[in-house]
Parts: structure tokens; sequence; C-alpha cells
């Protein structure tokens, strides 16, 4: 016999300035089975649980149901306050009174006699409860990290120093992601290289700590604590053991006319390369599109005067298979692509330039050796137009969010170029200045006032070329909207931040949300942050949405943090809610046909087949079964079953018809 015990909070006047709470006690005594029903303003505190224990006791209750706010916040502690009174976590329910009524209706008689029903509801689905345990499953204790920039080196050193293995993975030659290719960080104006280099070569010599460069993760299997992913390792051609990075390849190779990445097409390089002098590993790779012995067959320069012959023309890829306990999503961003600025002439001008391009032209290790020169003559450019939000909050570009850092490294930009040209003149036009960090708003005042910035607020409506300079055309929205006219000599595009390239199928690979615009989506904004919807699975850095370099390394050492507590145990916990296979009496073993259209639907491959023997050994039946580990409790696969023989644990079909026959 059912001996239930219901508890109404108040949450102050969240649900009881609309709900009346003790009504809809006194309402819930009468419903069959419940034996004591109580209201309380705080059931969440601790006079609030310590009144769930006693009662538990007092009235030996065989269910809890707390009708509070939204069980994402509150059910494991009610769970928890329910397991020290000696009953099953899984015997107690939630009923949102708080998001489910009190937040969406007005005061009234019918908003109580809501909160009443959806009490009753949930009575009667907490009689059908079953005693359920957490699953156990072991974790292996190394982690991948993807992405081998600053998120990625910061995430890795964390759980690396946690004593963990880590496998840290970077499709690029080396490691060091954008940070590599800037010249000086706002607000303090420290030299890129010297704060990221370190950082490199430690993750690099780490003992725990493999570093895989050129490299992309290829597919990925597996469950929580026990993942396995498949590598891909490509050829460098070039055989890293015995390269002692010398250099005599690089230099000596007859093709030098490709565009370097790294310098955003700013330089050239070889075909054999590498992408910057301070890249770790320094070992060379050689790029097979523009090798001219890959397109003619002739040349082999570089293997001819390799002291140690590690040049490697014949070396292919190599899938390499890892088992990992977790994984943390570090791919960084990309800048918005030259064609979506027609109107600004991208790609037309040569002295129109990005973000990006400005830092290699300002950095010491970049094409001008840090001299301020434009592209077009290598002339000091004598005035500078920096256009912020060129692409962001803009819904034409298809960007209508904010890309957070541009405020902050346009007055950079700014900066450096005065601090380069002295007599120069800087002219930033700027759609309003958003500097919310530590010290940026400070930061953007001095661009104005201490280097003698101007700001314009208002956009850029179109550039073009007349005499051998720029003309800006702008508006000057804080005077009317007054046409200005600037000529220039090189304008700089704040271009917006967007997700990398290849996001939306690695995030398929790996079974975790992204939003429409491709950036990876944490588990909850607030509560998981750094979290995603696939459990083991963890988010830092500019792959989630647009992050600055503080922002980037706090979130990389949240989601080291989070490896290394789940590592911290020899076996994971995890909720039961998950799909069964109801299980029948011989002979007929399972309502299970063995149709498997459970199988296909699964997106989360938990589906396994499974053999029933007879006593002679002879297959009887082979039914669906439900991997523990793997199964998120989704429930697609009960919607899809057409033979109803699937349920999710504490979510059963007769708990829900239950449910809807007592309304």
């Amino acid at each position: 016999m059912s001996r239930i015990g219901v508890f109404i909070c108040h949450c102050g006047e969240n649900i009881g300035g609309t709900v009346d709470c003790a009504r809809v006690a006194e309402a819930t005594r009468a419903v069959p089975g419940v034996v004591h029903s109580v209201d309380y303003k705080y059931m969440c505190s601790d006079p609030g649980q310590s009144m769930i224990k006693a009662a538990i006791r007092e009235h030996r209750l065989t269910g809890v149901v707390v009708a509070a706010c939204s069980p994402r916040m509150h059910e494991p502690t009610f769970r928890n306050a329910v397991a020290e009174a000696g009953l099953n976590p899984y015997l107690c329910e939630m009923a949102n009174l708080r998001e489910h009524c009190s937040w969406v209706h007005e005061k009234g008689e019918v908003t109580t006699a809501k909160a009443v029903d959806l009490v009753r509801v949930m009575v009667e689905k907490v009689k059908r409860n079953q005693p359920l345990q957490p699953i156990h499953v072991p974790v292996t204790k190394r982690a991948l990290v993807l992405g081998g920039g600053i998120a990625g080196i910061q995430a890795a050193l964390d759980i690396a120093n946690s004593g963990h293995q880590v496998v840290l993975v970077e499709k690029s030659p080396s490691i060091g992601g954008h940070m590599s290719q800037l010249s000086e960080t706002f607000p303090t104006l420290d030299c890129s290289q010297c704060i990221l280099t370190p950082r490199m070569v430690e993750a690099a010599r780490h003992p725990n700590i493999t570093l895989m460069t050129y490299s992309e993760l290829e597919s990925l299997s597996g469950f929580i604590g026990n993942f396995q992913a498949t590598i891909r390792k490509k050829a460098r051609q070039v055989d890293e053991k015995l390269c002692t990075g010398c250099g005599l390849c690089t230099t000596k190779c007859p093709n030098k006319k490709i565009p370097d990445a790294f310098n955003e097409g700013l330089s050239t390089r070889g075909a054999i390369y590498v992408p910057f002098p301070q890249a770790v590993p320094n070992k060379p790779v050689i790029d097979k599109l523009n090798c001219t012995f890959y397109k003619t067959g002739k040349c082999k320069v570089c293997e001819k005067l390799c002291p140690t012959k590690a040049i490697r023309f014949d070396q292919e890829d190599e899938l390499v298979t890892l088992e990992v306990g977790a994984i943390v999503l570090a791919t960084g961003f990309k800048l918005m692509g030259t064609e979506k600025f027609p109107e600004y002439g991208y790609g037309k001008y040569k002295d129109v330039i990005d973000g990006m391009q400005f830092e290699r032209l300002a950095s010491a290790s970049g094409p001008t050796a840090g001299a301020m020169k434009r592209p077009s003559d290598g002339k000091e450019p004598e005035t500078v137009v920096f256009v912020a939000c060129s692409g962001s909050r803009d819904r034409a570009k298809g960007v209508p969010y904010c890309s957070k850092v541009c405020c902050m490294y346009t007055a950079k930009h700014a900066m450096l170029y005065k601090h380069k040209t002295h007599h120069g003149k800087a002219v930033v036009f700027y759609m309003d200045i958003r500097s919310s960090g530590k010290d940026y708003d400070e930061f953007v005042r001095r661009a104005i006032e201490e280097d003698d910035v101007n700001y314009i607020r208002g956009r850029v409506s179109r550039i073009y070329e007349e005499d051998g300079q720029l003309v800006v055309l702008g508006a000057d929205t804080l005077q009317n909207g007054r046409p200005v006219e600037i000529r220039a000599d090189m304008v700089v595009l704040a271009t917006a931040v967007q997700a990398q390239d290849g996001s939306e199928q690695l995030a398929q690979k790996l079974h975790v949300s992204y939003d429409p615009y491709h950036f990876f989506a944490e588990a909850h904004p607030k509560l998981k942050p750094v979290e995603t919807n696939t459990a083991g699975i963890f988010l830092a850095g500019a792959c989630q949405a647009p992050r600055d370099i503080p922002e980037t390394v706090a979130q990389a050492s949240g989601a080291a943090a989070k490896v290394a507590g789940l590592f911290s145990q020899d076996q994971l916990t995890r909720e039961p809610q998950i799909a069964v296979v109801n299980r029948l009496p011989p002979p007929v073993f399972s309502y299970c046909v063995g149709c498997f259209l459970c199988q296909s639907a699964c997106p989360y491959q938990a589906i396994e087949q499974e053999e029933i023997k007879g006593r002679d050994g002879s297959v009887l039946k082979t039914v669906a079964k439900v991997n523990p580990g793997l199964c998120q409790g989704c429930g697609t696969c009960v919607a899809a079953c057409r033979t109803k023989a699937i349920d999710i644990q504490g979510y059963s079909n007769e708990q829900i018809f239950a449910e809807i026959m007592t309304l």
C-alpha cells in the first residue's frame, strides 16, 4: 500500500505569491495514498529538508512528492535528503509549480487548482515508481583535447598537472592557434608570443601530454569514461623522429611562391615549411598540393639536402585508435571571409585588410618585421581607418550576434599604429563600445585620450579608391547623421568571429549540440557552462562563442577541473533513468520482435543485439538490449518501438498513462 508524503514549497514569492500553497497542501491530503501533506516557505533550506526526513521516518513513507521549482534546480537536493532518511532516492519526484504554474499564470482560483492537479499527477506517478540503483561504469583516465590553441593548451596542462594522461590533437602542423599570430594582447599590451610560447613548449615537454599535430578526429564511439577515438595522423612526408628541425630543407625549396597562411597571405613560403619560427613541434611539413614533385614527379631538392634523410615522399596517413575517458573541445574560431564585404572593396583593394592581417603587419615576426607598411606598395600609411563591427551584429551578413572582442582589439590596433607611426592619424568607426572586462574600459579610454585616436560613432557605407588613396564614406550619428568622408592610406576591418569550418560535421561525430551559427552548445548556460549534452564532453574557448583570451583560459581551466573531477574516481556513477527492454517469463521472454528499428533510431548507438538461448544452447530469439553506459535516456527508442517493448526507467508507459488518467 502506498504511503505518499507531499511537501509544498512557497519558493519565497516565486510560487507563494501566485499559488495558495496552504490550500494545495490541504487539497492533496484527500488524494488516495497520501498520508502526509504540508507546505513550507523554503523547502530546499536545511529546515525544509529536515522536515522531509522526519516525515519519512514518522509516517513510514513509501514515496515523496516535492512541489517546488524546476527539477533541474533541486531534484538532486531532495533526492539526497530522501536517501539520508533511508528511502530510495528514486522514490522522490518533483512537481514543478514554478515554471509550469506560478510563473505563467496570474494569481487566482484557477492557478491554485492547476497546482493541485500538477501535484495529483506526480502522486500517481510516484505510486508506480520502482527503487532504482545508480549505474557504475569504469573510467579510462586519459583525456582527449581537440584543438591546440591557448584553450586546448591550458586545458591539457591543467589536466596533465592533476596527474592524468592527455592526448592533445591539433589539425595544423603546430600548436598555438590564433594567439600565435597576434602581435600584442589587450589590455596589458604584452607580447603574445612571450606569454604563449613557454606554454607551448611546456605542453610539448610535459610527461603526461602526448602531442599529435597535423591530426584530426576521424570517428568517436563509446560513452563517458569509455570513449574510443580514432585519430587521423596526416602524413607530413617528414619522419619526425629523424628530423632535427635544422631548417635546411625549408630554405632551399625552389618553390617559394605559395601564400603563407600564418601571415594571412601577406608573404609567401616554400612547399616544405614550418608554420612560424616558434612552432611546436619545430618540424617541417610538405604541402602536397603545391610541391613540385607531387605535381610533376621531379625536384626532390629537400630529400637530397636533408642531412638526416628524414624526407618521406611515400609516407601515408596513419589511423590511431585511443581509449579515453573524457574529451575537451577547444577547436577555436575563424574570421568572416573576405567575400562578405564587396561594399568595402575587400579583395579588390590591397590596402583593405582584416584584423588578423594587421596583427601580422604589427608583429615583429611578421612579413614586415613589425614595421608599419601597407601591403600595396610598402609605404608607411599616414592615415588608417579602423571599421569595427564589420559583419557582426548584422543580420544581412548572417551574424546577428556581437563578436565580443572587436571593440577591444580595434582599440589595440589603433594604439599599436600610433605607437609605430607617431605622426599618423587613426580613425575608428564604431556602432557602440562594449568593453566589459577588467581594465577594458580604461584601455579604450587610453586609446582615445592618450593616443589621440579619433572615434566616430557611425557605420561605413562604402569604400572606394581614388587617386591612389582609399575613400571611406560613413556617417556620424552623434552629429545627426552628418556625412563623413575620409581619405585613408589603409583600412582595417574588424571582421566577425565565426565558428570554425567543419564544426557541424565534428558536432555530429561527437553527438553534441550546436547553435544556429554552428558554435557548440553548452548543456545549460548557467549551471553547466562548460559541459555539453553528451556526458564526458566539455567545451573550452571560442568554439562555444566569441571569447577573449582571459575568458578562454578561465573556461579551459574550468573544463579541465571537470575532467579532473571525473577522473578522481575509479568508477563513474550515472543516473539510472535509461531505457530498458522489458523481459517476460518463458516462452515469450520479451515483447521485442527483433526488428531493431530502435537501433537505427538511437542517436547514441546504445542499442545492441542479444541472443536468447534455450537449454540446449540453440538461439531461440534475437532481441534488443540497451547498453547502460551509452544510453542517455532520451526516449527515442521508446517512441520508435512498434511493440512497446521498451520503457524508460522512472518514465514507463504505465506511469505516463496513470498521470494522464488522474486528470
